[in-house]
């Protein structure tokens, strides 16, 4: 046993010391934290506010007041303002450069008889998408209740209809307790695609590095002097056990970090994010005032990665934390048994093709079936998926979010160490053989051979 403690910590401090692995250490938190942070951040920062000049020919956006002044029906925000010139479009265009506006918005008469793609917007540079959406969506709008007035349709009847028509489906859980239990699914697979990601990338990157190191130490030949001291099966374990350590410290400093980032974030420039607080107040539409259409009102919604922010708040982070730990330690130990197995057989890395594809085609197809089995995480095939041991630490982690049975996370945990148990056994029946057969070309054949050896 003290043999096997001292192969761990040669592994685990002489990997820790690469500048490698502080270099990572350091940007993977701030990778992680830059994804869930700047884009919530940046889709509430406020747009510069683009100066349109309106040309409209309708008169259906804007009117005349007493002093004979253009006053304007389309509704502004703080990203958009809109003047009216008494101007044609030729005029506004041959002038355009000479003016201070950002772009022209030119609305023809026919606006109101099919003529809606007449509308065009001329810029001088591009307009943000937000800007162009938050134009088209208002003016399409008014187009709509101004032909329902103009065909004296009662336009608060049919807004009424639509508000009270339209709903967002709240999605609750109800445990075995019968309490309600409130989800949501876009929060729920955004943390199951991100797990089963890191799992993968996990098991692939540290199950190679256990593979490249045996390697190295059986072309070199230091494995003979280090074999003369210990047995194989200790030396595999030894390896195995080490690099794990390695990953479960570099994982475990990455959710301090980003934790700490996160927190940070959360007292700083993310503090006022709430859906109370960002729900925007009623906006007053008024359709053609000079043709005496009735006021109508528009609710604004939620802003969208606020939103996911405030329900992510929700999750039990601590639930898929620790069964993120286990998943990853045991699929870890699993598969890194067989790529320590594949180290010791071959002398070069060319000839590691051949034995590693059988071992990485399950954790490949796992990945890709989690795309189809997060839109249905209680299926039947997600269920035996979420078992076999060979897929189950990034299938079982794409259905935590949105709850699992506890007997299916006892059944697969239990599993998935007995499969360990059974690779470690096979994987060491082969390493005992390899790790000293220099030069000659293994088959499939020759490894079924070597688990039969007698040691």
């Amino acid at each position: 046993m003290n043999k096997i403690l001292l192969i761990i910590k040669r592994e685990y401090l002489s990997r820790v010391k690469k500048k490698s692995f502080i270099i990572m250490t350091i940007l993977g938190p701030i990778l992680m934290a830059g994804i869930g942070i700047v884009p919530i951040y940046l889709s509430l920062q406020k747009t510069e506010k683009q100066k349109i000049e309106v040309i409209d020919e309708s008169y259906l956006f804007s009117y005349k007041d007493k002093d004979g002044n253009r006053k304007g029906l389309i509704p502004e925000k703080d990203i958009v303002h809109y003047d009216y010139p008494e101007i044609s479009i030729q005029d506004a265009r041959a002038n355009f450069y000479a003016t201070g506006y950002d772009a022209i918005l030119y609305i023809p008469k026919v606006v109101l008889n099919g003529g809606q793609n007449g509308i065009n917007i001329f810029y001088k540079k591009q307009l943000s998408s937000s800007v162009l959406a938050y134009i088209e969506e208002n003016i399409s709008k008014m187009i709509f209740n101004a032909m329902l007035a103009t065909n004296h349709v009662d336009v608060n009847f049919i807004k009424d209809a639509k508000d009270k028509s339209t709903f967002t489906l709240k999605t609750i859980q109800v445990d075995e307790e019968g309490k309600d239990k409130d989800t949501n699914i876009a929060v729920s697979i955004g943390i199951g695609l991100v797990s089963a990601f890191l799992i993968y990338f996990f098991i692939f990157m540290y199950g190679v590095q256990v593979m490249r190191g045996v390697m190295e130490e059986k072309t070199s030949r230091i494995v003979e002097v280090i074999l003369s001291s210990v047995k194989p099966f200790q030396l595999m374990m030894g390896k195995i056990v080490g690099v794990a350590m390695v990953g479960l410290t570099q994982f475990l400093l990455w959710v301090i970090f980003t934790t700490t980032l996160y927190s940070v974030a959360s007292v700083t420039i993310l503090k006022n994010i709430d859906i109370k607080q960002i729900q925007q107040k009623e906006q007053v539409i008024k359709i053609g005032a000079d043709l005496n259409y009735s006021e109508m009102k528009q609710n604004q919604q939620p802003n969208e990665m606020a939103d996911f922010w405030n329900n992510f708040k929700k999750v039990n982070l601590v639930e898929i934390l620790l069964c993120f730990l286990f998943y990853f330690l045991a699929g870890y130990l699993m598969y890194s048994a067989l790529f320590a197995a594949v180290g010791a057989a071959v002398d070069s890395e060319a000839d590691t093709q051949q034995f590693m594809m059988p071992i990485t085609i399950p954790l490949i197809l796992s990945f890709v079936l989690a795309q189809t089995i997060i839109q249905n995480p209680s299926s039947s095939m997600a269920f035996w998926f979420s078992i076999i041991p060979f897929t189950s630490p990034i299938i079982m982690m794409v259905r935590l979010p949105f709850g699992v049975p506890a007997w299916e996370i006892a059944l697969s945990m239990s599993l998935l160490i007995l499969g360990f148990i059974f690779t470690t056994w096979l994987a060491a029946r082969i390493y005992r053989t390899g790790i000293l057969m220099y030069g000659k070309k293994i088959t499939w054949k020759e490894l079924g051979k070597w688990l039969f050896y007698r040691a």
